[in-house]
C-alpha cells in the first residue's frame, strides 16, 4: 500500500486519461474529481482507493447516429447469472460473459424496446420492464400510433434463457400502469412460485386496451388502479402461465408529503424555456401553482385521442390542437388530482421501486414521496406496515437493508436522474441517501449521506442504485450516482456514514449535458461492475488501504453466489474462515482492542493454524474461550464476540 497523501500524475492508458490517486485512508484534497475533462470514450477519469478494471464500449446496434446519449438507446440496470451479466438496455438487453473482467465478452445484444428493460433473472427465465407505449408484443421496433392497440405491450416480458445466446419469449404479463421497474420476489414459504411486484410510473391504460384498468379515484371507483402496485405470481413448472394475482393498495391513505423548492438557478432555467415555450406558441398548464411545458409522449397521446375520438385517422389537424388546448388544463388538473379541494391533497399513487428482503419478512418501498416498510411474509399479499417523508427528499427512488436487517437507506433521485444535481451550489442534503434504523417496525432517521465531489451543469447527478459489499462486521456500499461516478461508503454507524473509495469521469460533453454515468453500481462475486448510461460496461475492484484491508476485501471475495438480482436482496453469509477471522481483527484494530491484544491474537491465531489434528483443535477453542471471556471488557464485544465465533467454528 502507497502512504502519504495522493500522487497527482496524468497517465494515458487504453484511451482514457487518468488522475492517479493512491490508495490511501486519507481523501485526497483539492477532490481529484472536480474539474475533470469532457470526452465520450476519452473522458478523463479519478480514481481514490479503487481501480478500473475494464472499461467496454457496448455494440454499435446500441448507439444510434453515434450518438451515446440517445434517450432511446440508453443502458440501465442490471442481473448476474453465474459468469453473465445480463444489462438492461432501452432499446433491448444486453448480455456479456465476464468470466475475464478485464476482457468481457458480448454474448448476446438482443433488440426489444423496452423502455426502461428493468432485468431480474431467476433459473433459466429472464424478466424485463415494458413501460413504453411503442413496444410491442414481439419486440418489434416500428411506433404504435393508436392509442389502443392489440399489438401494445405494457407490464413484463419473461423470456427462456436456457440457451443465452438466443432468449425465446415465453409471455408477456399485461399490467394496468406498465413496468417502469419490477423486482423479483423469492419466498421461503413459497418453493413453487416467485413473484415480481411491478412498479408502473404511467398513466393508466384504458379499459378497451386492457380491460379492468380503471384511472379514477378510490372513491369513484374502487377498483381503482391509482395507490396500489401489482403483484405478479409465476408458477416455476409453467412460467408461461404467469399473471396478475393481486393489486395491493400499499399507498391507500397517505397525504401529500412537503418537499423543498428547486433549486434557485433551475427555477430561473425553468421560467426562461417556459417563456420561450409561451412566446413560440407552445403549451403550458398549472402543476401545483407552478407552469410545466406540455410536449413529448404526453402531447401525443392526448392529441392521438383527440383525433380518435372524433372518429379521424393520420395526424392531428389545427382543430385537433385548438380542443387540446382548450382543454389541456383540466386534463392536467384530473391527471395530477388538482380537483381534489377537500382536504389534504393524497400522497403518491404508485411505487417507483421496491427491495425485497426475504430473510426479515420486509420489504424497503421507495415510492415518490414516501419511503415505507413492507410486511411481505405472504408475497402476494404485502402490507404497509411503516411510512416515513422527508422534506428534504424530491422522490423516494430505492432502497437497500443492512444485512441484518436493521438499517434501511433510501435514495432520491431529485431531478429524474436527467439533471445536474450534485453541484456546488445544491444543498447537500437533496438527491442523497437517507439512512434509517428500524426500531419496533419504525423508521428511525439517522443521517444523510451525499457523493461530496461538486459536479458540472454538463453532468446528470444525483443518487442511484448501489448494494452492499459484503465485508463481515461492517456496512460498506457501492452506489452509481450517474455521471457523479462510483462511490464506496460505510454506514456502519448510520449518524456518521463516511466515503472510502470512489471513480468517476469527466463529462461526456464539455458544452452540454448528454445523459451518461453510473446507473448502477453493484458487487458480484469480488468485482464491481457498473451499467454506465452512454458508454457501456465497467467493471472495477476494490484497493486495499488502512480503511478497508486486504483481508477485508479477501473476505469479501468468499461470498460467492450463483445468480443475483439486487432488489431481491439476500441475507450475506461468511464461510468460517482465517481470513474472516482477520478481517474481524483489522476492524477491531482501528477500535475496540488495544495494539497488543490484536498482536497476540494473531500470534495466537497463526500457531492455532499451523497445529494439527487435537492440538489445533484444543487451541482454537482455547482462544474462542478467551476471546468470549474478554469481549465484556473490549471497546466493541459484538465483534469480539463476532470473532470468537468464527475461530470456535474453525476448531470444529
Amino acid at each position: 500500500m502507497l502512504s502519504g497523501s495522493f500522487i497527482h500524475r496524468v497517465i494515458l492508458a487504453a484511451g482514457f486519461s487518468f488522475v492517479a490517486v493512491a490508495a490511501n485512508a486519507q481523501a485526497p484534497s483539492p477532490d481529484p474529481r472536480v474539474g475533470l475533462k469532457a470526452g465520450i470514450y476519452n473522458a478523463q477519469e479519478a480514481l481514490w482507493n479503487m481501480r478500473l478494471v475494464s472499461a467496454t464500449k457496448r455494440p454499435d446496434a446500441f448507439v444510434i447516429d453515434s450518438a451515446p446519449g440517445d434517450f432511446n438507446y440508453i443502458d440501465s440496470d442490471l442481473a448476474f447469472d453465474g459468469k453473465y451479466v445480463i444489462q438492461g438496455n432501452f432499446h433491448g438487453v444486453l448480455i456479456w460473459d465476464v468470466s475475464q473482467p478485464a476482457h468481457p465478452v458480448l454474448v448476446t445484444a438482443m433488440p426489444c424496446p423496452g423502455f426502461q428493460n428493468d432485468v431480474s433473472v431467476y433459473g433459466h427465465l429472464l424478466f424485463t420492464s415494458v413501460e413504453s407505449t411503442d413496444s410491442h408484443k414481439d419486440c418489434g421496433g416500428a411506433r404504435i400510433a393508436d392509442t389502443v392497440s392489440a399489438d401494445r405491450v405494457r407490464g413484463v416480458r419473461i423470456f427462456d434463457i436456457s440457451d443465452i445466446k438466443s432468449p425465446k419469449l415465453l409471455t408477456n404479463v399485461q399490467t394496468c400502469r406498465g413496468s417502469h421497474t419490477h423486482t423479483l420476489v423469492t419466498s421461503p414459504a413459497d418453493k413453487d412460485n416467485i413473484y415480481v411486484y411491478v412498479s408502473g410510473s404511467s398513466p393508466v391504460r384504458s379499459p378497451n386496451e386492457l380491460a379492468g384498468c380503471s384511472g379514477m379515484t378510490p372513491d369513484k371507483d374502487p377498483n381503482s388502479e391509482l395507490f396500489r402496485i401489482e403483484v405478479i405470481q409465476v408458477p416455476l413448472a409453467h412460467p408461461e402461465q404467469a399473471k396478475v394475482v393481486s393489486k395491493p393498495d400499499i399507498l391507500a391513505g397517505l397525504t401529500q408529503a412537503g418537499t423543498h423548492p428547486e433549486a434557485a438557478t433551475d427555477l430561473a432555467k425553468q421560467q426562461a424555456r417556459v417563456d420561450s415555450v409561451r412566446a413560440a406558441g407552445g403549451f403550458i398548464a398549472k402543476v401545483e401553482g407552478r407552469d410545466v411545458i406540455i410536449g413529448g409522449r404526453f402531447l401525443k397521446m392526448q392529441l392521438d385521442s383527440i383525433v380518435k375520438a372524433r372518429g379521424g385517422t393520420g395526424d392531428p389537424t389545427a382543430a385537433d390542437t385548438a380542443t387540446f388546448r382548450t382543454n389541456m388544463q383540466a386534463i392536467v388538473d384530473k391527471i395530477v388530482g388538482a380537483d381534489n379541494t377537500q382536504g389534504p391533497r393524497p400522497g403518491p399513487v404508485q411505487c417507483h421501486d421496491i427491495t425485497v428482503y426475504p430473510a426479515i419478512g420486509m420489504a424497503g418501498g421507495a415510492c415518490g414521496g414516501y419511503g415505507l416498510l413492507l410486511d411481505i411474509k405472504d408475497p402476494a399479499h404485502p402490507r404497509r406496515i411503516a411510512a416515513a417523508a422527508d422534506s428534504n427528499f424530491a422522490f423516494w427512488h430505492s432502497a437497500t437493508f443492512s444485512n441484518d436487517g436493521s438499517m434501511v437507506l433510501f435514495t432520491d433521485e431529485w431531478g429524474g436522474g436527467l439533471a445536474p444535481r450534485c453541484r456546488a451550489t445544491d444543498d447537500p442534503k437533496w438527491g442523497a441517501d437517507a439512512l434509517f434504523r428500524i426500531k419496533d417496525s419504525t423508521l428511525a432517521f439517522q443521517s444523510y449521506f451525499k457523493m461530496p465531489a461538486a459536479q458540472t451543469e454538463q453532468e446528470n447527478c444525483v443518487a442511484h442504485n448501489g448494494s452492499l459489499v459484503p465485508v463481515p462486521g461492517r456496512t460498506i456500499m457501492v452506489q452509481g450516482w450517474y455521471q457523479g461516478g462510483i462511490s464506496v461508503f460505510d454506514w456502519t454507524d448510520p449518524a456518521h456514514p463516511k466515503e472510502i473509495a470512489y471513480f468517476d469521469r469527466g463529462p461526456m460533453d464539455s458544452t452540454k449535458l448528454v445523459n451518461a454515468g453510473s446507473w448502477s453500481a453493484y458487487w458480484y462475486n469480488g468485482m464491481i461492475v457498473s451499467s454506465e448510461i452512454g458508454r457501456g460496461l465497467d467493471i472495477l475492484e476494490l484497493l486495499p488501504n488502512d480503511l478497508l484491508t486486504q483481508n477485508e476485501i479477501d473476505a469479501a471475495k468468499l461470498v460467492h453466489v450463483t445468480q443475483q438480482n439486487v432488489q431481491d436482496q439476500q441475507r450475506i453469509v461468511w464461510p468460517n474462515s482465517p481470513v474472516v477471522a482477520q478481517a474481524y481483527l483489522d476492524q477491531l484494530a482501528r477500535s475496540g482492542m488495544t495494539s497488543k491484544q490484536v498482536t497476540d491474537t494473531r500470534s495466537a491465531l497463526a500457531r492455532a493454524e499451523k497445529a494439527t489434528g487435537a492440538a489445533r483443535k484444543t487451541a482454537l477453542t482455547k482462544l474462542a474461550s478467551q476471546l468470549n471471556s474478554s469481549a465484556a471488557a473490549s471497546g466493541d464485544p459484538a465483534k469480539v464476540q463476532a470473532l470468537a465465533s468464527v475461530i470456535g467454528a474453525l476448531a470444529k
